[in-house]
């Protein structure tokens, strides 16, 4: 069982028409695979899944394998055989081009160093993650809020069901992509790094505390980050800095890209457990935050902070507009010191305070109460804000 994405198959095949590779990117059982078997079927000789024995031994010979393919190949799991971007290069050189390629992989610091190495304007670059509101429905905001969007977990047959899915999806990770990625460490070292960042979501990055707490230096416990970031569970979000007088925060924010790992890491079973669990709000403005960006795919993300208190959530430039968001998991937004204080002094064309409610309203001529489930319905038109 799964759902449809007709917005980002549409996507894939719109870069299909006009780019001679495209690679699609995404963590582990983000449903990259089903939608690429929506375009080739995984018995085709030209869909090469790179975790099959039989696929990798078809491609011992890349170039005698995949010259004489026309139309579209598929190629799953690249990072596992980066030997092929060569080969890419010169294949997506031919003219006439007789085939156009798919590529898919989970890890993205191999791939984009391949892509940007070897297939430097030649391949276009789609990352995606799991189900977003826009895909699952408004209706079931609550169920996606607590079990995140990988498709295994969202759909389970139950909640518990669900949190037995993260489990296994973050054993393997820690037992069998790691020692893939080049980080040799007891996983239940990682593990608990992995266990402290929950607590951190929605903080400015400090890492001088796990760093002391895992007996490492800070630069180990960034590189860790980057892994985690790199393989798309991770959004580090970089601070904006106005050109004021005040002191402003200089390191970035972090949040866990898929909230139900996030309440896994934090032992969050079922929505009782999460509404009243002390870390909800954070947890809510993150995966907030993930929705907005999927929605309204702006041109550039930030936030903002002063070491005075002041903040917002979001600063979106689009089109040259800037528009800020501000996340509140309240019943009815209302106009605030910081929201002020960010109007004036980030000179915002607008600012949406995004809350988990029913009614659109304007607060003032700047400022709009926007429900997060209406941006279900953005489709990248930040206009609507």
């Amino acid at each position: 069982m799964s759902l449809p994405r007709p917005q980002l198959h549409q996507r894939i095949s719109t870069a299909l028409d006009r780019s001679r590779i495209v690679a699609l990117l995404g963590p582990r059982q983000c449903g990259k695979t089903t939608l690429a078997r929506l375009f080739l079927p995984p018995d085709h000789p030209a869909y090469f899944d790179l975790e099959d024995p039989v696929s990798l031994a078809r491609l011992s010979e890349p170039m005698t394998a995949l010259a004489g393919l026309q139309g579209l190949v598929v190629i799953d799991e690249i990072q596992r055989a980066p030997q092929l971007f060569q080969v890419l290069r010169v294949l997506a050189d031919r003219n006439p081009l007789p085939a156009r390629f798919l590529i898919l992989g989970s890890a993205s610091p191999e791939v984009i160093k391949g892509a940007s190495e070897s297939l430097a304007g030649r391949v276009e670059l789609i990352t995606m993650g799991g189900f977003h509101l826009s895909e699952v429905g408004a209706p079931a905001q609550a169920t996606h809020w607590l079990r995140g969007g990988f498709p295994l977990s969202y759909l389970a047959a139950s909640d518990e069901d669900s949190f037995a899915w993260r489990k296994n999806f973050i054993r393997t990770f820690l037992e069998l992509d790691l020692p893939q990625f080049g980080l040799r460490l007891p996983p239940q070292t990682f593990f608990r790094f992995w266990s402290m960042l929950a607590h951190y979501h929605g903080q400015v990055w400090n890492g001088a505390e796990p760093a002391r707490a895992l007996g490492v230096s800070e630069t180990t416990v960034r590189r860790y980050l980057d892994l985690l970031e790199g393989t798309f569970l991770i959004r580090t979000l970089q601070p904006w800095h106005a050109n004021i007088s005040k002191r402003q925060v200089k390191a970035p924010k972090v949040f866990f890209r898929d909230s139900g790992l996030l309440h896994h890491l934090l032992g969050i079973h079922t929505p009782l457990d999460l509404e009243h669990h002390p870390k909800s709000g954070a947890s809510w403005e993150g995966y907030a935050v993930e929705e907005i960006l999927a929605a309204v795919d702006p041109d550039e993300a930030y936030f903002w902070g002063t070491h005075a208190g002041a903040e917002l959530d979001l600063l979106l430039v689009q089109d040259g507009r800037r528009i800020g968001i501000e996340c509140k998991r309240v019943d009815a937004p209302k106009l605030t010191a910081s929201v002020k204080t960010a109007l004036a002094d980030l000179a915002l064309d607008h600012l949406a305070i995004v809350y988990p409610g029913d009614r659109k309203y304007a607060i003032s001529d700047q400022v709009t109460a926007l429900p997060l489930r209406s941006l279900a319905a953005l489709n990248g038109d930040s206009g609507l804000l």
